[in-house]
């Protein structure tokens, strides 16, 4: 019969007289408590992360467009502010920040994101001066109408 003591050994009464024998048995309790805590903790702020500038999209009946990698995303906000992903950036250093960006050339798709109080003359600005470098592939971004 044995006791186990904070250290690890367990006290044993055995036939050489040595009374202390290592454990061999790792606890991995705490290391499963620790894993769930993470778990939850990037299941819960994974959604966050996956748009950094907040835009007011406007509504659309359209099907949502299915890919299979994440596209570049350009953002303009109500005030006329371009931002390439997360980074503002100026109208006239998008397109070579595109070219060095794009790993497919110009058959990358490119997402413009812009505010419901956008003017259209602004967001067709920077359609026009992406497209007039090349790139093929916009697309605007909206949100789905709900009730329909």
């Amino acid at each position: 019969m044995g006791v186990m003591f904070g250290s690890g050994y367990i006290r044993r009464r055995s036939r050489s007289g040595r009374n202390y024998q290592p454990m061999s048995e790792i606890n991995v309790t705490p290391f499963v408590d620790v894993m769930l805590v993470l778990l939850i903790i990037f299941m819960v702020t994974a959604p966050l992360l996956t748009v950094g500038v907040p835009i007011d999209l406007p509504k659309s009946d359209a099907k949502q467009l299915e890919g299979d990698k994440e596209p570049l995303t350009i953002s303009v906000t109500e005030k006329g502010t371009v931002f390439l992903q997360e980074t503002e950036i100026p109208l006239a250093e998008i397109v070579p920040k595109l070219v060095a960006i794009t790993k497919s050339g110009y058959e990358e798709r490119i997402f413009v994101r812009g505010d419901r109080a956008t003017s259209y003359g602004t967001i067709m600005k920077v359609m026009g001066t992406i497209a007039a470098a090349g790139f093929s592939r916009i697309a605007l971004v909206t949100e789905i109408e709900k009730g329909r």
